[in-house]
């Protein structure tokens, strides 16, 4: 077995995201063999031994996959320095360390995936997949044709344009109006940062489906393992867009 970067044998592990991980690496709380590890470094996990803040790192012998419908008022993060609640308090009954693929902002509710499953959550997240993500958006007062084309074609963020995406709107009512939108790229706060470009409130956000996977009636706060077309599905997807850019970078 050939050494890995740490960070991806941390994500491996279950004991954090890579970019956790990387912080983890940063901060000094990694040890290989003994000795503070350095952002670069690589191991072997069958012959060096691995710490973080001084208790021993095991390969996890069974993944679990779960959605959570995650409640406002939640930070997508497993422990908060500001005390703020996390979904790491909604996870507990799972009996293991699952991590937050990606993220939903505060003041968002909706479907949020975890895993102890590193290399899987980075292909979802990663910005060249493009996994699709369905949002059920409700603004303030009326969303005009120009909106949508708005919307729909890419607006201008922080030097970058969007991707373009799937609008509908899909309710109007006398002050306000939901729209379905679906974004096959994830910056931060996007959809609000779009909506306020034009001028739109947004008052609501709730993610309903990434990639095939609906979050259903599953109730708000409540959690369950992802079923066997669940997991299958979404693996396709990546594999599938993994595929789609080595054919584009080879031609």
């Amino acid at each position: 077995m050939e050494k890995i970067r740490l960070q991806k044998i941390l994500a491996d592990c279950g004991i954090a995201s890579r970019r956790k991980a990387e912080e983890l690496i940063t901060q000094g709380r990694v040890r290989v063999n003994g000795k503070i590890a350095m952002l670069g470094d690589k191991a072997n996990m069958l012959k060096d031994k691995i710490t973080v803040n001084g208790r021993k790192v095991a390969a996890v012998k069974t993944k679990t996959y779960i959605m959570l419908h995650k409640p406002r008022g939640f930070v997508t993060t497993m422990s908060d320095e500001m005390g703020r609640k996390c979904v790491a308090e909604l996870v507990e009954s799972v009996g293991k360390r699952v991590y937050p693929v990606g993220r939903l902002d505060r003041d968002s509710e909706g479907l949020l995936l975890m895993t102890d499953d590193g290399e899987l959550a980075n292909a979802i997240t990663h910005p060249s997949t493009h996994v699709p993500k369905t949002y059920r958006v409700t603004v303030r007062g009326k969303v005009t044709e120009d909106n949508v084309t708005a919307l729909s074609t890419g607006l201008m963020l922080e030097g970058r344009v969007t991707l373009p995406a799937d609008v509908n709107v899909i309710q109007t009512g006398e002050d306000r109006t939901v729209m379905q939108i679906v974004l096959y790229e994830g910056r931060n706060r996007q959809i609000r940062k779009m909506c306020e470009q034009l001028g739109l409130e947004v008052i609501r956000l709730k993610r309903t489906a990434i990639g095939n996977i609906k979050m259903g009636m599953l109730k708000m706060g409540d959690w369950r393992e992802l079923n066997d077309d669940e997991l299958r599905s979404i693996k396709q997807l990546v594999q599938s867009s993994s595929a789609r850019k080595r054919k584009n970078n080879e031609d």
